[in-house]
């Protein structure tokens, strides 16, 4: 300060003329605190510039004539926004009172009962695997959250179909947890992806197993028999949160064994209300999903809710039983993230392919299936 104003032909005992500005620091870092009196406006402008930078915490620098008044009634703007703000003007102002940014910024990264996650369905099988996540993901979609679909078909953010190709990859997978815009994620894993790259994420909500029918395909991983799958697809069970849900078929005698391997609830499914797995889950309070008198039931326990009929479910066809278990699992994933049974029974009354369902995927030989839309 005293230095400029020397540069100014002053000193601390200056007495300058009447009307003569004289500059005594060139900069504001003085710390006064003054969170007390901003604007309401100007703390408006300040959260939408960081947004517009894309910063969910940063350091907005404002000139301002009197930070008290409204945006519109002086001449002010933003100057700068910083991405790796100082907290210790906050903790400690040359004046005024100390602000906890710190615990402010905690609270708003993780707030009271939430874990910092966003909802992920992993579907995992030998078939039927990207049908199954795609009309998990429109479900999803209806129920008002953002979803990223990496599949067999392609990869999906909302209803964009932003790459048409096999996505079934970690590397799609990681793209769709890198895109701040996503809040949910359903991802296809097939056993070759799993063997070759592993999953695209830690933990999962909810985790699907359509069957183990086949080990074609896995020959190059010294993978010939069934229970050598197994070991392979119970990755998608082992990885359910504590939290969480493994969504299983019931009807398949290898994939009801894994219900012993989740750490979270299990939601069994299958065409018949009378498949012992099925039977014996529910006798013993479990959750189950299954066709009963031509109608899409949801059974807890003892008790049961039709959804809806399945004649009212397009993409079921002539009742075939593996089209309509790929719709029990969906249906079954869904639930697990607690989605409403209207928005449920919306999602498989509406949803439809673009094209015609192709010849059931291999895993030697990837090919493209429905879309969801």
């Amino acid at each position: 300060m005293r230095l400029e104003l020397q540069r100014q032909g002053y000193d601390g005992d200056s007495v300058p003329p009447a009307g003569k500005e004289v500059i005594v620091q060139r900069n504001g870092n003085m710390n006064f605190d003054v969170t007390d009196i901003v604007h309401p406006s100007i703390a408006a402008a300040g959260e939408l510039a960081a947004r517009i930078v894309g910063l969910d915490i940063a350091g907005v620098d404002f000139v301002a004539d009197d930070i008290a008044l409204p945006l519109d009634r002086q001449q002010a703007a933003v100057v700068e926004v910083n991405a790796g703000p100082s907290l210790l003007m906050h903790l400690k102002p040359a004046f005024g009172a100390a602000q906890p940014v710190g615990e402010a910024i905690v609270d708003s990264l993780f707030p009271d009962g939430e874990s910092g996650r966003i909802p992920i369905v992993g579907v995992a099988g030998t078939d039927g695997m990207t049908l199954v996540a795609q009309i998990a993901a429109w479900i999803i979609h209806l129920s008002g959250r953002h979803v990223g679909l990496a599949c067999g078909d392609g990869l999906y953010f909302e209803r964009r179909h932003v790459e048409k190709r096999d996505c079934a990859t970690w590397q799609a997978g990681h793209r769709v947890l890198l895109n701040r815009a996503v809040d949910a994620a359903v991802f296809e894993n097939g056993c070759r992806m799993i063997l070759a790259e592993g999953l695209a994420y830690d933990r999962c909500q909810v985790g699907v197993v359509t069957g183990i029918d086949t080990a074609a395909g896995l020959e190059d991983y010294d993978i010939r028999e069934l229970e050598q799958v197994y070991n392979v697809v119970r990755t998608q069970v082992d990885v359910v949160l504590p939290e969480g849900t493994a969504v299983l078929n019931g009807g398949d005698p290898m994939v009801a064994q894994m219900a012993s391997l989740c750490d979270g609830d299990v939601i069994f499914f299958g065409v018949d209300p009378a498949i012992p797995t099925l039977a014996d889950h529910c006798s013993q309070g479990g959750r189950a999903v299954f066709v009963r008198d031509g109608h899409v039931v949801l059974a807890t326990g003892g008790s049961e809710v039709a959804l809806t009929q399945l004649a009212a479910v397009p993409i079921a066809g002539p009742q075939e039983d593996a089209r309509v278990e790929h719709i029990l699992a969906a249906v079954g994933a869904a639930w697990a993230l607690r989605i409403g049974e209207d928005l449920i029974r919306t999602g498989i009354e509406t949803f439809q392919p673009d094209v015609a369902e192709p010849p059931p995927r291999q895993e030697s030989s990837k090919v493209a299936t429905t879309a969801w839309h």
